[in-house]
């Protein structure tokens, strides 16, 4: 623009000398004046609003170093509420008709100080009118006796910041009140500098040292650019107040304490702070800004964003990939190993398993072929994670795993959304909280809002209790001395978008039937849990990323019942989610991943519905079921974790139904009889650790509730039911157990060594109905002295034998046990075992093979011949404990013939129906068994462990 001969810049230049009123004029003249004044954002209106006496740096205290997105607009907001004080003038203003009466509009300002007009601010409050300016010049003004405030005026302190100082007790009568430029102290006879019961009053750019400041409903304040060192806020039952950009250093107790429930009736400043909050710029995120909080990351692993889609793999290469697991092509076919059990030496196939009709088998194989096909893996999750885990890989996690942004959760939830909106009590917003003992204390249904505040180096940041309600927003909360965000005696409300981090105890602390919604969250580098729930709080903890914490991402407890769903939980130094005490909770749809410890440990009573995870890469166990513990474990993706995927130890009683357990380093399921020990509890574990607040003793029991969950329904005999176990580096189920099992329609597929292995089982281990094809070694071996039954399982192309015992009490009823590479089913010396009604063919060994002094009953089983070089049953001629009754022997008479498994079909006998959360996951899932066995449990103990327990 060039208007006169005179080039733009210089019109800016000239411009950048007006003063705000002429700014204004030359806005109105038209459009291109209007659009170079706004062009002055970075020159005349930085000036304007930094040379203001009434504010600081819009950005001040938590980044003043960052400039504001507008200069201008930081202006404008600043100034309109810099007046909002004077808002009801024109209700103090007489309606007589004449004029005589009317009081006049003119502003006084009256001088206080040496050599002016007044020697004392009570002198001068003497003399004012209605609105006066009262200018107290540099000095210490202090006052005797406290001060009432009659009449609305506005008290100034002319020059810097910190040379006014004012000791005085003010007790505001009035409607409206503003303070401005001053040092307040609390006065000898008083601690409380200022306190109102019904006006309005406005801070702006103060400083309040050692004292107490007391707004009452329904009275109302404001607060912009404050200073508060060791000052006490209490706001009692206020309808709104609003403290922006202020600091609160070194507080002996509570900085701001939000009490009582906001007061119904409210002041004529209440619409209008109402209209300034929505008018000015909001913390509430939008699609292009809803990425990670800007923070230091000096101490954290890698930033995971809300938006990753991916995994990688580290390190190097996994144990559990078939590199390392397979041995070379071209080895020698099978070596016989200990108690005559062929071991397979040939590499590893695909989901389909081993074939008996392999490239190492000649024409005459084939010959004698049956008819039949292998219960393989169901997909999962899409199939994502079908497939060994690759080094360095990148893994897409599914749609219906990937983390939404919080302005994405706010549009789905409708609730959240109000709440996330709603303005009630007390908005505390882009403040910062430091070096005291508290930040804020919500109490007796008082209500608070929080919005882009820092809080760090407190005891605690937040704390709610006694049925009130707190709105968290985008808050940076971080080294505090003990829990970030506390929570009792059923307090609520909204914690979104937070971070929390670097706390040295939990990130979020839930207790006493507290009910908050915990949604889109970091939660990391805590000294110990992220979020710990317990003495029957409850919540909804969603969305959040919770990674990095010593102990247990989250850890429920003593009755605690909260809903978690959707989180990413990784990197814990301790387990992702631990269930302890008798706590409870639903957990479904999270991603549990890189955990030191159990992915999900449970025990001591813990009873949680774990539904629909993906737990995956972690450092120790999958899934741990410790003492006593119980619960659901239904549909969860349990997946390259170097330990174990489930591990079950003593008189624990969950039910494990339709999981994909697969690519886990060692045993797929594993039971064993291992008693905890009660003096070794790490990381948050154990029964040593003291979840009292400020070290007292609480009695949780006498707080307890006893109402009944329908998502649990009681099970007396720990089952695995349903569950694909596939590709896992050890045995798919391992059992060493002195208590009751039931293993029931499993499909156990390609694992490492044995399908099952029942190494001890003093009580009976009952298998029924399962698939068990293709794994490295026998597809069942039973050792010595237990007790199992087999029944109605199809055992299939396992590179040993399909069944080897050495068990004194084995039943082995109505299975297939076909296409094995060693003997069908091999009875080893001292066994007692019953075979009836099995179908049995096996290639290049015997259908059944008796070693030494075995006691066996062998009837109606039907019994197909191998190789022609070998017999269909062996047997050492002088065992007479081995009983043949009514078996039927088929042989080939000519090469066309070929067998099917018909009449029944071959086994396992399963429905195609879907259950529970199968659905979900678009897999072929199986049905229970309608009957169900029950016995008694009984405790056991033994030396072997897992990973996570070796240090229990």
């Amino acid at each position: 623009m060039e208007a006169g001969g005179l080039p733009l810049e210089l019109w800016r230049m000239i411009l950048g000398y007006l003063h705000l009123p002429d700014l204004g004029r030359c806005s109105l003249v038209c459009r291109a004046w209007h659009d170079l004044i706004l062009s002055l954002d970075r020159t005349r209106w930085r000036q304007l609003c930094l040379d203001c006496i009434e504010c600081r740096h819009p950005n001040w205290p938590n980044q003043p170093d960052v400039e504001p997105e507008s200069w201008r607009e930081a202006f404008k907001q600043h100034y309109l509420a810099s007046k909002t004080w004077t808002k009801n003038a024109a209700i103090l203003e007489t309606s007589v008709c004449f004029s005589l009466f009317r009081r006049r509009r003119t502003r006084r300002t009256l001088s206080v100080g040496p050599g002016h007009e007044f020697h004392s601010l009570g002198s001068a409050l003497a003399m004012a009118s209605l609105f006066d300016r009262i200018l107290l010049f540099p000095g210490m003004h202090e006052e005797q006796g406290e001060v009432i405030l009659k009449v609305p005026v506005e008290i100034v302190g002319h020059g810097k910041l910190g040379e006014v100082a004012l000791l005085a007790s003010i007790d505001q009568q009035c409607s409206t009140m503003h303070l401005c430029n001053l040092v307040f102290m609390p006065a000898w006879f008083s601690p409380f500098m200022f306190k109102t019961t019904s006006g309005h009053v406005q801070f702006d750019n103060c400083n309040f040292e050692n004292g107490h400041i007391q707004v009452h409903g329904p009275g109302t304040c404001q607060m912009k650019f404050c200073s508060f060192k060791n000052t006490h806020v209490f706001l009692h039952n206020v309808p709104l107040c609003v403290l922006e950009n202020c600091e609160f250093v070194g507080s002996e107790n509570n900085s701001v304490t939000v009490e009582g429930h906001p007061s119904s009736e409210k002041n004529w400043a209440y619409a209008y702070l109402l209209g300034l909050i929505k008018s000015s710029p909001s913390v509430l995120p939008t699609e292009d800004s809803d990425s990670l909080m800007s923070l230091d990351l000096e101490s954290r692993d890698q930033a995971w964003s809300p938006r990753t889609c991916g995994i990688v793999i580290e390190g190097s290469q996994s144990p559990t990939s078939p590199a390392s697991s397979s041995p070379k092509a071209g080895s020698q076919e099978a070596e016989v190993g200990s108690d005559g059990e062929r071991v397979a030496r040939t590499p590893d196939s695909s989901d389909g398993g081993l074939s008996p009709s392999g490239e190492d088998e000649d024409e005459d194989q084939l010959t004698y072929r049956l008819s039949y096909q292998v219960q393989g893996p169901r997909p999962v999750l899409g199939g994502s994670f079908l497939g060994p885990p690759l080094p360095g890989a990148s893994i897409q996690l599914p749609s219906c795993l990937v983390l939404n942004s919080l302005q994405q959760e706010l549009q789905k939830d409708r609730e959240a959304m109000a709440l996330a909106s709603s303005v009630q009590g007390c908005l505390i917003r882009k403040c910062l909280f430091r070096d005291g003992k508290g930040g804020v204390f919500v109490c007796s249904y008082g209500r608070a809002k929080m919005e882009g505040n820092v809080f760090r180096n407190l005891t605690y940041a937040v704390r709610c209790i006694h049925n009130s309600k707190i709105i968290m927003l985008r808050n940076h909360i971080h080294h505090c001395r003990a829990s970030g965000i506390f929570l009792r005696l059923e307090g609520g409300g909204l914690i979104a978008g937070n971070n929390i981090y670097h706390n040295a105890e939990a990130g979020v602390d839930i207790r006493k039937k507290s009910n908050p919604l915990i949604l889109c969250n970091q939660i990391h580098h805590g000294l110990r849990s992220g979020i710990v729930v317990l003495g029957n709080g409850k919540g909804i903890i969603r969305n959040n990323q919770i990674f990095s914490n010593k102990e247990a991402g989250i850890y429920i407890l003593y009755h605690g019942n909260p809903v978690v769903s959707q989180n990413h939980i990784f990197r814990g130094h301790a387990a992702g989610i631990a269930v302890n005490e008798n706590g409870r909770g639903l957990i479904t749809e999270n991603v549990i991943r890189e955990n030191q410890w159990g992915g999900v440990d449970i025990r001591r009573g813990g009873v949680p519905v774990l539904r629909s995870n993906l737990i995956c890469f972690g450092y120790s166990d999958g899934v741990v079921v410790g003492d006593e513990g119980k619960g659901l474990i239904e549909g969860n993706t349990i997946y390259a974790n170097k330990g174990c995927g489930v591990w079950m130890m003593s008189s624990s009683l969950p039910h494990v139904t339709s999981n994909h357990v697969s690519y886990n380093g060692l045993y797929g399921v594993a039971v064993f009889s291992q008693k905890d020990g009660s003096g070794e509890f790490p990381g948050g574990h154990g029964a040593q650790e003291s979840f009292s607040e400020d070290g007292d003793a609480i009695l949780w029991e006498t707080e307890l509730e006893k109402d009944e969950d329908p998502l649990r329904r009681p099970v007396t005999v720990a089952l695995v039911e349903s569950n694909s176990v596939n590709h896992n580096g050890a045995s798919g189920l391992y059992v060493q157990s002195s208590e009751a099992l039931h293993v029931i329609t499993n499909v156990i597929h390609a694992n490492g060594d044995r399908g099952i292995t029942v190494a001890q089982s003093s009580q009976l281990t009952r298998v029924a109905n399962n698939s068990i094809s293709c794994n490295r070694q026998s597809g069942v071996k039973v050792e010595a002295q237990c007790k199992v039954e087999l029944r109605g399982n199809g055992i299939y192309d396992n590179r040993g034998h399909g069944i080897i015992t050495k068990g004194d009490s084995t039943v082995v009823i109505e299975n297939d046990i076909i296409g094995n590479r060693g003997s069908g089913l091999q009875l080893l010396p001292m066994s007692d075992t019953k075979v009836i009604k099995n179908r049995i063919h096996s290639f290049r060994a015997y259908g059944i093979a008796v070693q030494g002094r075995a006691k066996a009953l062998v009837q109606e089983n039907i019994i197909f011949q191998g190789k022609t070089n070998k017999t269909i049953f062996q047997q050492i001629s002088n065992n007479r404990e081995c009983i043949m009754q009514n078996n039927k022997f088929l042989v080939f008479k000519k090469k066309s013939d070929t067998w099917r498994l018909a009449n029944p079909p071959a086994r396992p006998h399963l429905e195609n129906s879907l259950r529970g959360p199968s659905a979900a996951h678009g897999g072929q899932k199986v049905t229970a068994m309608a009957t169900r066995i029950t016995a008694h449990v009984e405790g056991g103990y033994h030396s072997k462990r897992s990973i996570f327990c070796t240090i229990l």
